[in-house]
């Protein structure tokens, strides 16, 4: 899919705010309703809008301690690799799951209220994964920057 000038401000506004009406936008792109209407729904057609979230705040939910932690598997077989995905899906813990290269064959962004919860979970649910070699856990300290957007 061909993205223009309009398509990429379009989207960047999405992102900032997807509760404002269609007027709204029209509004600020020099566009009528219909137009942008129709261009949000070419957007969501052709999987560039994946769909819609809300964007929850860590600390007001007590999830406010983010931790990265890498896991090595002991195999790379597509039975251990299997088997691992399909546990962490699992873990609502577990904000992110990415399959990586380097030392480590995963990385985890794992979201819980301390770090006694963090470790009640590394013990009970993580370690308990059959295959994981090793795990190595980073802290951290201060978000510098966050965001959802991704910008054309």
């Amino acid at each position: 899919m061909k993205f223009d000038a309009v398509d990429a401000k379009l989207l960047a506004l999405l992102q900032e705010d997807c509760k404002k009406t269609t007027k709204e936008y029209a509004n600020h792109l020099n566009l009528s309703v219909t137009a942008v209407y129709e261009r949000i729904k070419r957007l969501e057609k052709h999987g560039a809008i994946e769909k819609y979230v809300a964007l929850v705040n860590k600390k007001q939910i007590n999830k406010a301690f983010t931790v990265f932690c890498q896991v090595k598997l002991t195999k790379h077989s597509i039975d251990y690799i299997s088997s691992f995905e399909r546990e962490v899906i699992k873990f609502t813990e577990i904000s992110e799951c990415m399959h990586i290269s380097g030392d480590y064959d995963y990385l985890l962004k794992i979201n819980v209220s301390d770090m006694e919860e963090y470790r009640n979970f590394m013990v009970s649910k993580l370690t308990a994964i059959s295959h994981i070699g090793s795990t190595q856990s980073s802290f951290v300290i201060t978000e510098v920057k966050h965001t959802t957007s991704i910008f054309i």
